[in-house]
């Protein structure tokens, strides 16, 4: 698998040396969690890919979301950007699209959908809304492993239902399965076990009492 020509709106440079740079470094994090340590003491940088080589070096030598254990991450962020709510590029209005992959469709699915993200990642896939990207995340949980996508801001409808697409369309979402777009201070929050959405795609699937009454959403 390769990158597409507009990976990076071929923007990218071929140096002397023969490598493609990406138009943004990116770092790769890990975190397997542990009830005995701080959650910042668990995330562990792994790697900064600043070349397309670089990327496909790393993700030949690591193990596949689907070869780790229970209760573990994958973040691929933005150099600069913590993979933390706290961090500030993250906090107040920030938030994320969020999909959960069925647990029957784990084995054909959950490795793809990472990949492609990550590809649409450092190949600024996003329709030149690539600045709106923080960076995703991939949970990898025995009730449900997630993936998700961090955005900029959370109130912005309109650019996010854009990403959000992309999103969709890179991870060959089936109809049956949503994205939730989530705003980071009402997961971090709530108190169930369920955050009520901004925005939901498929449209059909966001039910009028939750949809936000500044919504900019267009109909589908």
């Amino acid at each position: 698998m390769t990158f597409a020509p507009e990976a990076s709106n071929r923007s990218q440079k071929e140096n002397s040396d023969g490598k493609h740079y990406l138009n943004s470094k990116w770092v790769l994090w890990f975190l397997k969690g542990d009830r005995n340590r701080s959650w910042e003491e668990c995330l562990k940088r792994v790697a900064v890919l600043e070349t397309v080589e670089d990327f496909w070096g790393l993700y030949s030598n690591i193990q596949p979301p689907t070869g780790l254990p229970w209760n573990s991450d994958y973040y691929l962020f933005r150099e600069g950007i913590k993979p933390m709510w706290e961090d500030p590029s993250n906090i107040k209005i920030r938030g994320r699209w969020l999909t959960q992959i069925e647990r029957t469709k784990r084995a054909e699915r959950l490795d793809n959908c990472w990949l492609e993200l990550m590809m649409a990642l450092v190949g600024e896939q996003f329709n030149n809304l690539g600045n709106n990207v923080c960076g995703a995340v991939c949970n990898v949980r025995q009730k449900g492993d997630k993936v998700a996508l961090w955005t900029r801001d959370g109130t912005n409808d309109e650019t996010n239902l854009v990403i959000g697409n992309v999103m969709r369309e890179k991870l060959a979402t089936p109809p049956e399965e949503t994205l939730r777009y989530e705003i980071h201070k009402d997961a971090s929050t709530r108190t169930g076990s369920v955050v009520k959405p901004r925005l939901v795609l498929p449209k059909k699937h966001l039910r009028d009492e939750d949809a936000p009454k500044n919504s900019q959403q267009s109909t589908a």
